[in-house]
């Protein structure tokens, strides 16, 4: 692949595009239902409580905030008899019980049953969709720092986020000596499942995965790719930088006040018109964002640079604006939630697959608060453990019932 600068560009230009394709609500279900399909891990020689029941408790628990399996066996034990009775519990497992059985599942297997029965509650949300709307689904990985690994690394995993509804779609672990590039095509694969169809969804993740694999999978799946360019990249890196930016007028700003803050960004594009003028398969447009920031009088400047496999008719620069700041979602609305709210690396969990278990739990809990339209993740955990019985209603129910 030609490596030299490209000889033909041209400015990202507004361009007419038709409406959205309808999407359908789905077939919807009840928790008890969906738990089903999970495989039971157990000897069916000493099988006391039922498998669906005692996941609901460990989904309804950390809804309601629970963040250990320890605080898991609380809340079942604080039920009244009537709640414990409807979830199939005549009498309270031992505490340990629920721990056995968590550190044993299919982490994997158990994310796509839950992200399944979230997204058969979840609600498109068609009103406020810009014309050109496609599913962006946010992909980023996180170190469990208080789950250790007998060789002293930490649990890593990576998430693939549906930055719509909030939903996890899928969550793979990353193996031990290994790092996210090798897990990114299973995770691939375990979306391609949830979805059915990665036609025209779009993929954003940090400059880790600017990988031309990573680029060649996603392109052959019929998906594309938004990906930033750092200097694990260099050759691509010099030569998104050399291109003429100064002759480039802005394709779109935005400005947002918050915190102390004043932040403009500003997005420029241009399209690639040769094949392989850059040292990146499957690129069709270079991009530049520059993000000024005024903090106490004090002006910084700071300047990325992107490449995205979607050419200009179909990504204008109001669209990558919107499409760059949804890659922020997966580490602002999903990990930090999991650290301040769930105390996620504080918990010391190490045992067979509850490491990530637990944290497929906790994606629930965020996802499902919400699709109920939530935007306070700790708010909602304590509206749900004050209403226990509305929130078994909820989750056992057929159809989408807020708390």
């Amino acid at each position: 692949m030609a490596s030299s600068l490209i000889p033909a560009l041209s400015v990202t230009a507004p361009a007419a595009d038709s409406g959205p394709a309808p999407i359908t609500d789905g077939e919807r279900g009840g928790l008890l239902h969906a738990l089903a399909a999970v495989p039971d891990p157990r000897d069916p020689r000493g099988i006391r409580y039922p498998l669906a029941g005692l996941l609901t408790v460990a989904v309804c628990a950390v809804l309601a905030g629970a963040s250990s399996f320890a605080a898991i066996s609380d809340w079942l034990h604080d039920l009244d008899e009537q709640a414990r009775t409807r979830l199939g519990f005549h009498r309270i497992p031992a505490d340990t019980t629920m721990w056995r059985l968590l550190t044993r599942l299919d982490a994997e297997l158990l994310a796509g049953v839950l992200a399944g029965w979230l997204r058969t509650r979840s609600r498109p949300a068609t009103p406020q969709r810009p014309r050109r709307y496609r599913q962006v689904i946010a992909i980023d990985g996180k170190a469990l720092r208080g789950a250790h690994r007998p060789d002293g690394g930490h649990v890593h995993l990576l998430s693939a986020l549906d930055t719509a509804t909030g939903i996890v779609l899928a969550q793979v672990t990353i193996a031990a000596k290994s790092n996210e590039i090798p897990a990114c095509a299973p995770l691939l694969d375990a979306v391609a499942t949830m979805l059915g169809d990665l036609t025209g969804v779009i993929f954003v993740a940090d400059a880790l995965h600017t990988q031309t694999a990573h680029a060649t999978d996603v392109a052959a799946r019929g998906a594309h790719l938004l990906i930033q360019v750092k200097a694990n990249q260099p050759t691509l890196h010099t030569q998104l930088k050399r291109l003429p930016w100064a002759h480039v007028p802005a394709g779109d700003r935005t400005r947002d006040r918050g915190h102390g803050r004043r932040e403009t960004r500003t997005v420029k594009a241009l399209t690639l018109h040769t094949p392989g003028g850059i040292s990146f398969p499957h690129a069709e447009q270079a991009i530049r964002i520059t993000r000024t920031r005024i903090v106490a009088g004090r002006t910084s400047r700071e300047t990325a640079y992107l490449t995205v496999s979607l050419p200009a008719a179909d990504a204008q620069p109001a669209d990558l604006q919107d499409w760059i700041r949804r890659a922020w979602h997966i580490e602002n609305r999903l990990h930090h939630v999991r650290d301040v709210t769930f105390r996620e690396d504080a918990h010391q969990a190490r045992t067979g697959t509850g490491p990530a278990v637990i944290a497929t739990l906790r994606n629930t809990a965020i996802g499902y608060h919400r699709t109920n339209g939530d935007t306070n993740i700790a708010r909602a955990n304590r509206r749900a453990n004050r209403r226990s019985h509305d929130l078994i209603d909820a989750v056992t129910s057929g159809y989408p019932t807020t708390q």
